[in-house]
């Protein structure tokens, strides 16, 4: 009897002193999406940068060098929302800024809400926020601040304490009734009392706000902080060198030079006064890019370069006299948007016609009009996407006149870093590729909480 004693004491002893040695996980967690980042503009501009902003987290922090976000196009709004759970537009049910609602074939926001205005409501999972959230109780402290109203919503999703973001007419932050009265209350006494200039000094000195007045990262229950910056702001980034000038840099150069500086000075202000505030073990810091970028238009033809125009409305509708031809009058195709066609579902349903055969005669079709370089069918959901994805010859424009949209296609990879610095975290980098998907998992892992639940990647090595 005093043999299986002794031993359940030392079972009991072993266990105490592993608890005692395991390593603590950081308090605050500050999750930073920089809004069309690059790497190539991030590294040509490294010689002016300062020694505690992209240096230090460069040098200092684990550095993925090949990240991608595994579908395809992308934009602000479904990029935030992969970051944040971990999963792409088919299960996340954010495919876009905006896309057509099928009942209405009209456009609707990503984070219209009937009832609130703006809300995570079309957010279809969870976000590591909401997961951080359940996995305390609720107790974890929330939050997320942006220019843009979708990256602040989605980029914590559904049961944060509130959502920061700018009015439309730049005049003041706001949030949603949906984040509940108190929310709405203080934010809107801090509008009165701090107005900021610029856009990424303007988020980073909320941040910091929301950091002291919700005492964030000061106990044992780890919260989160969402922050979405930009790296296309033209004014917001140019402070103390906005009338230098560079006569060996174009207007272009010089403007993304002041970002990158602009940029590289904000965020040496930021982790330095959050690692005071709450102590560099005890805070991580995770940056990423949103994998796309806005380009000022390009005169190919100046250029002599293959070009041309592609009316994704003109060929929409001759589309639909195509399947009238082969299937009897109506309307078989019902809007396009964007490089996508709506098919109507139903009358192709009422006609007793199977939709894989429509859209089998409609993808060889559309791939034999000049211009198109492929067809395909949508890999998300029929409610937040068309039947008929169709992609441009890179070079050319797709225009429609209907919506009065343009753009000029480009198949081009837009190379940004995932950084990951602070709370232990060693310095090491990797070139071998990694998905976006892969950062909510790894918040997950280091703050010990389950994944978000559409969230099917591993974690970054």
């Amino acid at each position: 009897m005093n043999k299986y004693l002794a031993l359940f004491i030392a079972v009991l002893y072993g266990a105490e002193l592993n608890a005692q040695t395991l390593k603590p996980g950081p308090r605050l967690v500050v999750n930073i999406a920089i809004d069309q980042l690059r790497t190539d503009y991030l590294e040509h501009f490294s010689p002016l940068y300062g020694n505690d902003g992209f240096r230090r987290l460069l040098e200092q922090g684990c550095v993925y060098e090949s990240p991608s976000f595994p579908f395809s196009p992308v934009d602000r709004a479904s990029a935030i929302a992969s970051i944040a759970t971990g999963t792409t537009p088919r299960y996340n049910g954010i495919a876009g800024m905006k896309w057509l609602d099928r009942n209405t074939l009209r456009p609707v926001h990503c984070t219209d809400d009937a009832k609130f205005v703006a809300s995570p409501a079309r957010l279809t999972t969870s976000t590591i926020g909401d997961e951080l959230k359940i996995s305390t109780q609720g107790s974890a402290v929330v939050y997320s601040i942006a220019y843009d109203e979708a990256a602040a919503i989605l980029s914590v999703g559904h049961a944060a304490d509130a959502a920061f973001w700018r009015t439309s007419d730049n005049r003041q932050w706001t949030t949603s009734a949906y984040y509940g009265d108190a929310a709405v209350k203080w934010i809107k006494a801090y509008s009165r009392e701090n107005i900021q200039k610029t856009e990424n000094e303007s988020v980073i000195s909320l941040a910091e706000d929301c950091i002291s007045t919700f005492i964030m990262g000061r106990d044992n229950t780890p919260d989160l902080l969402s922050l979405t910056l930009s790296a296309k702001d033209n004014s917001a980034n140019a402070s103390g060198h906005g009338n230098s000038t560079n006569s060996t840099l174009t207007d272009w150069q010089t403007e993304m030079l002041q970002v990158y500086v602009g940029l590289d000075r904000q965020l040496a202000t930021l982790i330095t006064n959050v690692e005071q505030a709450v102590g560099r073990e005890n805070v991580l810091f995770v940056l990423s890019g949103t994998g796309y970028t806005d380009e000022p238009p390009t005169d190919y033809a100046r250029y002599h370069v293959p070009t041309g125009t592609f009316h994704i409305d003109r060929t929409a509708n001759l589309l639909n006299m195509y399947l009238v031809a082969v299937y009897g009058q109506g309307r078989y195709v019902e809007a396009c948007a964007g490089n996508q066609i709506y098919l109507n579902r139903k009358l192709i349903e009422d006609r007793h016609i199977t939709l894989n055969e429509v859209i089998s005669r409609a993808k060889d079709f559309l791939v034999q009009n000049t211009g198109v370089s492929s067809v395909s069918e949508s890999p998300y959901s029929p409610a937040i996407s068309g039947d008929l994805i169709v992609d441009v010859t890179p070079g050319w424009q797709l225009i429609n006149d209907e919506t009065g949209e343009q753009y000029t296609s480009r198949a081009a990879f837009v190379p940004f870093p995932v950084i990951l610095y602070g709370a232990g975290t060693p310095a090491r980098r990797f070139t071998q590729p990694v998905s976006v998907c892969q950062i909510a998992p790894t918040i997950a892992r280091a703050i010990r909480i389950r994944a978000p639940n559409a969230c099917s990647e591993a974690p970054l090595p």
